[in-house]
């Protein structure tokens, strides 16, 4: 009976010691997640009632919901809410079907799919303040390259402005589909190796064509990485900053402001011209009504996405 005490306390001697070494190795990613993730997140929120403009500027003043209620009589918020879904559902609209168009095209053990994948995917490696400011020579007014092109093939007689208000929302949709498209290729070429080759010979040998093996066969059996896509798709458009920032800057005349960098030009000025006083209280405001939208549409996709589990 003794001996057996015995045991069962260093069994729970050596449980312990197991433990201890388990959070000693977890310890500094909770750090980490703490002072990087959770803690602005609480400071977002707390400053959410609060009028401050950061260090320097005197004490924080509570102000109650006022900033919420600021947020929602701003009309230059909600027209970047406006453009944040246009921005979003033109990228998603696009790359999608270019995407599997590419990976459909470059799947398979050809001779020079390798090179191609390879020169699909480069951009996506990419900074994105490198590809924005890439984009901004190409498509400047006055000397970029694309007017250049157009003007001496004779489609235009005067340099076309792709960064004002009329074509900057598109020049956008098209560097953001330029950036990603090779990731998303990436992801479509590795669910269609998965797809059965048996099915795909019996829909021939039934007499199915191209097109309808790819509409009846293919795109169904993707029904579960079509959904992990989508949700990368639609994420990354509604927090796509960098490249706004760097092309656009949200103008001209916030034709370009998007929600998440509308919210970003309360804290740190985005350029020389507007270095303003910050307002971090209604910046985390503006934050947060950005993120409950953000969540809502990401919840009304996960719903409608159930659909996609029953089909394969």
């Amino acid at each position: 009976m003794k001996d057996q005490r015995n045991r069962s306390i260093l069994q729970r001697k050596k449980a312990a010691k197991r433990n201890l070494q388990a959070y000693a190795f977890m310890l500094p990613n909770l750090i980490l997640f703490t002072v990087c993730s959770l803690y602005p997140v609480v400071w977002t929120l707390k400053y959410v009632f609060y009028q401050y403009g950061g260090y320097g500027t005197g004490v924080p003043r509570f102000v109650g919901l006022d900033n919420l209620a600021r947020v929602f009589r701003d009309k230059v918020y909600w027209e970047s809410v406006m453009h944040t879904f246009t921005y979003g559902f033109g990228k998603v609209l696009i790359i999608i079907p270019l995407a599997f168009f590419l990976a459909f095209l470059l799947n398979g053990q050809i001779w020079g799919n390798g090179v191609a994948q390879s020169i699909v995917f480069l951009p996506t490696i990419m900074s994105s303040a490198v590809m924005g400011l890439v984009f901004y020579l190409l498509f400047n007014a006055y000397n970029g390259e694309v007017n250049k092109y157009l003007m001496e093939a004779g489609l235009v007689t005067r340099p076309v402005n792709w960064l004002g208000k009329d074509h900057a929302m598109k020049t956008l949709i098209l560097t953001a589909v330029w950036g990603g498209v090779g990731n998303y290729m990436v992801y479509f070429i590795a669910g269609i190796q998965q797809v059965s080759e048996d099915a795909i010979e019996s829909a021939r040998i039934d007499g199915a064509g191209r097109l309808q093996t790819i509409w009846y066969i293919i795109i169904p059996m993707l029904g579960p990485i079509l959904k992990i896509i989508l949700m990368l798709a639609i994420t990354s458009a509604f927090h796509d900053i960098t490249n706004v920032m760097v092309l656009t800057e949200g103008g001209p005349n916030n034709a370009t402001m998007v929600m998440s960098l509308y919210g970003y030009r309360y804290f740190f000025p985005i350029s020389a011209a507007e270095a303003t006083v910050p307002q971090y209280g209604y910046g985390a405001a503006v934050s947060v009504i950005s993120a409950v939208i953000a969540g809502a549409v990401t919840l009304g996709y996960l719903k409608i996405s159930k659909k996609l589990d029953s089909i394969y």
